[in-house]
């Protein structure tokens, strides 16, 4: 059993805190009204309530770029891409400054509604009625796993099973085989259970890490066999309240990344682990502060061939259905990305910002439609699908729960020319929310590309985990 010991999150430096002037700017909106609002309402981690907290908004206003309100699983299009490049220390060199001239999406062309497959061993009761989903022409859809928790993020082990973790009231982290290769699970072992609300998960050196709400942990891995001993814990003392999941990678420069989640929907933070991603040892120590500014950022993926790492943002409620644009940013080292004094590097707060704080904050990569809750991210490879979604980015909407029109509840892809985001945002998987009545059946959570180059997703809201693969036309 490995000893046990801990590295608590103590900042090596202080935080820096802007001034809190409140203006009252006027944010063009088209979901907005006009005068005075009181709203009530902060998003929880993908989408869940946090704690609440009631504020004062003006107006709507001059919204930069384009945002198209996306009706009820309609085509997202994103409006702006910015480029940067990086340097041998791993971080983009420079701030990626200026955004491109809006690009019209182009998508594959029309979604195919498709039935969801269902093999007999998966037919738990929640699969047993019909359900449809629409994706691109030659793909097609299954259900690798059913009948789990709230299934969240996902990671693949050594011997290519997958790992997935579940904020059942059990908590707990589960191991998924296929032994016989048919595209479904057929051997399925919790991992370890008994944890507070695991979700980031990843391997580096013969360990498993799991990132609870409090606390980072590790299990020696054992080739797909049950925990074995107590956890060691190697970051401890993380703060509660407000946004509850963290999430881990490690980098091509063998760190491991956490990010932390606000405590708020939009409040001057007293930790400066909130609204952050921090850089550590792979053991926990020397904890420092990597990149600031960003909301909840609860999907990492590294760009591969690069020291490119890229992140989705949940944006600030609160200032009417279209602002402020979800983002994916391409995380820097030393980088502020704004929250809660700057929103998206162009609009000012209206609580707690003031003129000066957008000029010194960094643009995201790419704006996609506000309170799309945009969780799990990850880029195409090669193998099973057409060679020009390589390089592309798939993106999980979880969906939006306090929008007047309700948005998101999709899996989309953002396009990369030469490994630069182009804009370009289109629909490659929809069908969990209706487009009649509002209604939803189920919500995307992570996206993972496995060892036979299918694409999976998890799913937390039905439980279960789907298989997409390419058939050709």
């Amino acid at each position: 059993m490995p000893e046990s010991r801990s590295h608590t999150t103590s900042p090596p430096r202080p935080t820096r805190h802007w001034p809190a002037t409140v203006l009252l700017v006027a944010l063009l909106a088209a979901g907005g009204g006009g005068g005075m609002t009181t709203a009530t309402s902060t998003t929880g981690s993908g989408g869940a309530p946090a704690t609440a907290r009631t504020a004062t908004t003006a107006p709507a206003a001059a919204l930069i770029g384009t945002v198209a309100a996306t009706p009820l699983g309609g085509t997202s299009t994103a409006t702006t891409a910015r480029t940067a490049t990086t340097g041998a220390s791993g971080s983009p060199t420079g701030n990626p400054t200026g955004a491109a001239s809006p690009v019209a999406s182009a998508p594959t062309g029309p979604l195919q509604p498709q039935t969801l497959k269902v093999p007999a061993r998966q037919g738990q009761a929640e699969l047993t009625q019909e359900r449809t989903l629409n994706l691109p022409t030659g793909f097609q859809i299954g259900v690798f796993q059913g009948g789990l928790g709230s299934a969240r993020l996902l990671t693949w082990s050594p011997e290519g099973a997958l790992i997935v973790s579940e904020q059942s009231s059990k908590g707990r982290v589960t191991i998924l085989t296929d032994t016989n290769g048919g595209g479904v699970a057929d051997g399925r072992t919790v991992f370890a259970d008994g944890l507070n609300n695991p979700h980031g998960l990843a391997f580096h050196d013969g360990y498993l890490y799991i990132a609870e709400t409090t606390r980072v942990i590790r299990y020696r891995w054992q080739g797909g066999a049950a925990a074995q001993g107590a956890a060691e814990t190697i970051i401890d003392n993380i703060p509660t309240g407000g946004h509850s999941t963290r999430t881990i990678v490690f980098g091509p420069d063998n760190k491991l990344y956490l990010a932390v989640g606000s405590s708020c929907n939009v409040c001057k933070e007293t930790s400066p682990l909130r609204a952050a991603i921090w850089q550590y040892n792979a053991d926990g120590s020397g904890g420092r502060l990597y990149a600031r500014g960003l909301r909840n950022a609860v999907g990492l993926a590294w760009q591969p061939g690069t020291t490119n790492l890229y992140a989705t943002n949940n944006g600030r409620d609160g200032l009417g259905d279209n602002v402020p644009p979800e983002t994916i940013n391409l995380v820097g080292d030393g980088n502020d990305y704004g929250w809660p004094y700057c929103h998206n590097g162009t609009i000012v707060d209206t609580e707690f910002g003031n003129l000066g704080n957008c000029a010194r904050v960094t643009k995201p990569a790419v704006e996609m439609q506000a309170h799309s809750a945009p969780l799990g991210l990850a880029f195409a490879g090669g193998g099973m699908f057409p060679a020009g979604y390589s390089g592309d980015l798939f993106v999980a909407f979880h969906g939006s729960w306090n929008r007047s029109q309700k948005t998101g509840y999709k899996i989309v892809r953002a396009r990369f020319a030469n490994g630069q985001p182009t804009g370009q945002v289109e629909d490659f998987i929809t069908g969990w929310l209706s487009t009649s009545d509002g209604s939803s059946w189920g919500r995307p959570v992570d996206v993972s590309v496995g060892p036979d180059g299918a694409l999976y997703v998890s799913d937390d809201a039905l439980g279960v985990i789907y298989r997409v693969t390419y058939a050709g036309r």
